[in-house]
């Protein structure tokens, strides 16, 4: 229990209480006991004669002396300091009733048990209704739950100011609180435009993911690994697409009997670009596996012909959704001898219902209904590779742009390479995308038009031993 020094006169270290008429409740001492005993740190208190008045249960705790045993001493000399050191500790403890505003010190106090304590006090100087010095009131604490105390608080400095990574503080709604300077950045917003928002509202893509993440954590704790999310970001020039390595942390009060959770510490870091270069590796490791197997595949092949839609159907896992081989009409075609347009005979396909094997047709030889600048005929106009995609349209519409083109009707995204073999152009290689994937890109057309050189071989081959 926390004491102070009862007498028949008048406590030093407060002013004077007003008289009370009738039951008010507890009195001053009762009321200061409790204050005291619900500080979290160690208090006591010295008269002008050095005299220890009060002594909180902080201070119990640390050093093991109940209040009934250090009010009442006389300064910490001979129980609570080593005799060496109790002049000095007491010289210093004292002087603060002379000094302006708050003195800090530091030296180590005893235990009960004997132990040594090191200590950081705050000692300021009581005034007594005249303003005179009354006394010192010393608070004090261990020195290392001090420094622990004053690294927690640079350490949070640090995350909101310097940090090289967006540390976000988002409350029990799932709100920002607080955004660090990176965060910001990353969220193309203001510090403070940021707090109070909906994450909808700073997101346009990956909202769910993270809200679901952040509820988990606020209902489980943090998860033991961090985690990889792509969201999109809005930006003036449009949507950019990132992906951030995010861990989490639940904070909890500490002040607060029972856990209470204030939020969830989010802490992320943008890994786009180095995400990107591992899923380009993986993808070119897997195009390069699959040409290779195709190659030994084709290899076994007594038909040229079907070695051709070999190649085709290995080019085809996790590249497109469909695939067809034009021949061109009468026989390959060296640059500059066409005469008149040139004409396409479908030679070989992918089915158009239940996944399957390529097929062979063509036999009969009946051309293509390829229309006037369809993007086949562009490819062997340019003996290059033609991207095409039927652009953000109804899915009415979509269906008419593939059916117009011979193609199947979920088409929506289309890649034309050329097949080329000494010199000369034998046809087109178009692979097709539905709506469900993405619009073919640069390094697609550049693993097309490997695929369409091994398909061009075969197709010269044929031609020359007379299958096909």
């Amino acid at each position: 229990m926390s004491a102070s020094r009862r007498s028949g006169t008048t406590d030093e270290l407060g002013p004077d209480e007003p008289e009370r008429v009738g039951p008010v409740g507890p009195d001053g001492s009762d009321l200061l006991a409790a204050l005291l005993d619900g500080m979290d740190a160690a208090l006591c208190a010295f008269d002008a004669g050095g005299v220890v008045t009060h002594w909180n249960r902080e201070a119990e705790r640390i050093l093991g002396w109940t209040a009934a045993e250090a009010v009442g001493r006389h300064g910490f000399a001979g129980w609570a300091v080593r005799p060496a050191d109790a002049e000095e500790v007491e010289g210093r403890l004292l002087s603060a009733m002379e000094a302006p505003g708050r003195q800090v010190h530091e030296f180590a106090l005893l235990t009960k048990d004997g132990g040594r304590v090191l200590v950081r006090t705050q000692s300021a100087a009581v005034r007594g209704p005249d303003g005179k010095p009354a006394g010192v009131y010393c608070a004090f604490s261990e020195v290392h739950a001090q420094i622990d105390l004053e690294r927690s608080i640079a350490l949070s400095e640090a995350l909101f100011e310097d940090a090289s990574w967006g540390v976000v503080l988002v409350d029990a709604d799932l709100r920002p609180a607080v955004v660090n300077a990176h965060a910001a950045r990353a969220l193309g917003i203001g510090r403070t435009s940021a707090l109070g928002r909906p994450l909808g509202e700073l997101l346009a893509q990956g909202v769910e993911e993270l809200e679901s993440a952040l509820t988990h954590v606020l209902a489980e704790g943090a998860p033991p690994a961090p985690a990889e999310i792509w969201v999109s970001v809005r930006a003036p020039e449009g949507d950019q697409r990132r992906c951030w390595r995010c861990g989490f942390v639940r904070l909890a009060s500490p002040l607060a009997e029972e856990p209470v959770p204030l939020g969830v510490a989010w802490l992320f870091q943008d890994v786009t670009e180095g995400k990107q270069g591992e899923q380009e590796a993986a993808l070119l490791r897997f195009r390069t596996n699959q040409l290779h197997r195709a190659a030994r595949a084709a290899a076994e092949c007594e038909n040229p012909g079907e070695a051709a839609t070999v190649h085709l159907d290995f080019a085809l896992a996790g590249f497109a959704d469909h695939a067809l081989i034009d021949r061109v009409a009468g026989g390959a075609v060296a640059d500059g001898a066409a005469e008149g347009p040139v004409r396409l005979v479908r030679v070989a396909s992918t089915p158009s219902g239940a996944p399957g094997p390529s097929l062979l047709t063509g036999q009969a030889g009946l051309p293509v209904r390829y229309g006037q600048g369809h993007p086949a005929l562009q490819c062997v106009e340019r003996a290059g590779s033609v991207r095409a995609s039927v652009g953000a349209v109804s899915a009415e519409q979509a269906r008419e742009w593939a059916l117009a083109r011979q193609w199947p009707a979920d088409a929506v995204h289309a890649l034309c390479a050329v097949l080329r073999s000494r010199g000369r152009t034998f046809g087109v290689v178009t692979f097709l995308r539905g709506s469900g994937r993405s619009q073919f890109e640069r390094a697609d057309a550049v693993y097309a038009e490997d695929v369409a050189v091994r398909i061009a071989a075969a197709l010269d081959l044929a031609g020359v031993v007379g299958r096909g």
